[in-house]
């Protein structure tokens, strides 16, 4: 979105976001609730929150749209909305905004005694209830805050307690938000005041190199950088650090074990961090010796994992950590000149992070695979059904591009026939149907923005060839299939967890059937078939039963989130019916009389062993992979015509060569785990 849009014309675009997230969802939210979960979106990008869940809740005196809760139950942000239907910015009175935030000190104050005994397991808020009363004396700190697409003056908020937790409270408004978008930075800027704040200053040594940046160095305490992050979280972090850690999140071992025995060697074993800023403010004592006082935009942009793992250890009590003892280095570079944040920032992070491929690995939407989805969507129109006007999905890469063609068309008739005939996904929702129909519902039931970095860094390490018009025809169907799957599965009134039971149940379907669902059948319909939608209904109930039943009691949305979840989903018997079985992509094979066997070269013990595995699978085996690949969009073109040719090898007799038997054995293995059959 551009820099220089007015704040009546963001407001338009973001309540044009509303409007189409209404029109997509099916859950039954109300208007707050669809503000909630586009405004969380935006916050998640700011790094203003982090794995936020929707959770719609209101009864007498109490209110919640949305919750987060840190993986150590240590913190805990409860999300209220305020709505203002006005076609501008509105004002919110303040009465508003406090009798909103009353409401949800009033349930957290609820949550942490009975609540949870006043809904069904099976329900979203009984999870959130049941979680924070088992975790009341674990939770530190509650965060109320107050979303609102209107326009709210300051209100002079004072932190209270509610039995161990310190409660404090914040506000986002419109304003708030355009301000934060319109700075070209998606999040608000921090600046930090070390004397006022914390104390101290840090001494260091200055070193102007360049006219572009300066660089200062310093040692600052543990302590420090612990209470640095415990006031910041995610918003110290530079974007490609954040998502790292998000991704993978576990404490480093070998940070741990130094804080835990050795905290006085800390500085000499670690790296350290490299922090970039918009600015610093040096102070010098008697002697000129410069400290630096304040920083403006402080960004961790290396050492991320070095910064989250010594504040988890300040909390952790089983590590026990002395922090008085630890030291960190610190690499500052202040950007002068505000022009070459955007270039440089992004260049430091990436050099400073070589060590490490994972952390170099983009995570926009602007590498080439999302502009060619993108190109794709925007010249490839589905097939006219039954009568009615043909549809071109519309993939929005960045934010705000639907919007914007939307406010191109000038009446609300016009604007209706645009949605109609340009169904809108997202790079969220692009990477959901992906891992969903690739049998990763565990990754999809992470969150949407945890979904889109674990399939970024899929597409990064597998470096996938860009898509063409099948695929893209091919993922179209996908949407279809999961759009349809939430309908089906809501029209069930399981009461709650209608996330995770379409996710698994479109994920079971893949993997029961091989990814052998006629994706092109449901392009040229642009919809299910009857057998196949009998077939959601019917495994979405024993995917239900799966996942609100975790073992040892333990909280469903944490069980969703892991493989064991998924392996106990795929151990299920459901079987697939006469009628669906004849709607599947048919993978067949050609028969080849063997011929005498050829001797190959002489290999060692372990290379022949792989050979004669290869050799043992039937041609028609490796045929029926090749086609599977072909016709699933599976493995890249080369592979699937290797596997051909090794199917013609084996089928005459002849031993393939031990890089072509490795290849093969690892992609009949990989397509096993997908639901390839061999028979």
């Amino acid at each position: 979105m551009a820099n220089d849009k007015s704040l009546n014309q963001f407001y338009q675009n973001f309540m044009e976001e509303v409007l189409v997230a209404s029109d997509v969802e099916t859950s039954g939210w109300n208007k707050d609730d669809f503000l909630t979960s586009i405004m969380l979106e935006y916050l998640e990008e700011t790094g203003e929150v982090t794995d936020s869940i929707m959770c719609p809740f209101r009864s007498y005196g109490l209110q919640l749209n949305a919750y987060a809760i840190d993986k150590d139950y240590t913190s805990l942000d409860l999300f209220v909305s305020v709505y203002s239907d006005s076609d501008t910015p509105k004002s919110v009175s303040q009465s508003e905004v406090d009798a909103a935030i009353k409401r949800a000190i009033q349930l957290y104050q609820k949550a942490i005694n009975d609540l949870y005994t006043s809904f069904e397991k099976d329900n979203d808020t009984y999870e959130f209830a049941i979680t924070v009363n088992k975790q009341k004396n674990t939770i530190k700190s509650v965060r109320v805050c107050a979303l609102t697409n209107g326009l709210v003056k300051p209100i002079p908020f004072k932190n209270i307690t509610i039995g161990n937790a310190e409660i404090s409270f914040a506000i986002w408004d419109i304003d708030r938000l355009y301000r934060c978008v319109s700075s070209g930075k998606m999040r608000e800027t921090i600046e930090i005041d070390f004397e006022e704040k914390f104390g101290v200053t840090i001494p260091c040594i200055e070193n102007g190199t360049s006219d572009k940046y300066s660089v200062y160095l310093a040692i600052i305490s543990g302590e420090l950088l612990a209470s640095l992050y415990d006031e910041y979280r995610d918003r110290l972090l530079e974007k490609n650090v954040r998502s790292f850690l998000q991704v993978k999140g576990a404490v480093n071992k070998g940070i741990r074990d130094t804080l835990r025995h050795e905290p006085d060697m800390f500085l000499a074993y670690n790296n350290g961090i490299s922090v970039t800023a918009e600015s610093v403010k040096i102070v010098r004592d008697e002697n000129g010796k410069p400290s630096i006082r304040s920083i403006r935009d402080m960004q961790v942009v290396n050492g991320g994992q070095t910064t989250a793992s010594i504040f988890n250890a300040y909390h952790d009590k089983k590590i026990a950590a002395d922090l008085s003892k630890v030291f960190v280095q610190m690499k500052l570079s202040v950007i002068t000149s505000s022009e070459d944040m955007d270039e440089i920032v992004p260049r430091i992070s990436a050099f400073a992070n070589t060590q490490n491929k994972v952390q170099v690995a983009d995570f926009s939407a602007n590498d080439p695979y999302h502009r060619r989805v993108e190109e794709l969507s925007r010249t490839i129109w589905a097939p006219a059904v039954n009568g009615l006007k043909p549809v071109n999905w519309f993939y929005e890469r960045a934010r705000g591009q639907y919007a914007e063609m939307l406010s191109r068309e000038t009446t609300t008739l016009r604007r209706k026939q645009f949605k109609e005939t340009h169904p809108v996904f997202t790079k969220t929702d692009l990477a959901k149907y992906e891992n969903t129909w690739d049998q990763l519902p565990y990754y999809v039931s992470e969150g949407a923005q945890k979904n889109f970095r674990r399939f970024t860094l899929r597409v990064n390490e597998h470096k996938a060839m860009l898509p063409d018009e099948k695929y893209y025809q091919n993922l179209v169907a996908k949407a279809i299939l999961f759009r349809r799957t939430e309908k089906l599965v809501q029209q069930q009134q399981y009461g709650g967890y209608r996330a995770n039971i379409v996710t698994y149940t479109i994920a079971y379907l893949s993997y029961k059937t091989a990814q052998r669902i006629d994706l092109e059948k449901i392009w040229k319909n642009q919809a299910l078939s009857q057998e196949l939608e009998r077939a959601i209904v019917d495994v979405s109930a024993i995917v239900r039963d799966i996942i609100i039943n975790p073992p040892g009691g333990a909280n469903v949305g944490e069980w969703c989130k892991k493989e064991k979840c998924w392996n106990a989903v795929k151990e299920c018997t459901y079987v697939i019916s006469e009628a669906l079985q004849a709607e599947l992509v048919v993978v067949g094979y050609v028969s080849i009389k063997p011929t005498p066997t050829s001797s190959i070269e002489s290999l060692t013990e372990g290379d022949q062993k792989i050979i004669d595995q290869a050799a043992a699978v039937s041609p028609e085996v490796w045929f029926a992979l090749s086609r599977w690949a072909k016709e699933t969009n599976n493995f890249q073109p080369w592979l699937r015509s290797m596997l051909f040719s090794v199917g013609t090898l084996v089928g005459r007799g002849r031993k393939p060569s031990i890089k072509q038997s490795r290849h093969a054995m690892k992609a009949l293995e990989d397509a096993k785990v997908k639901g390839f059959v061999v028979e």
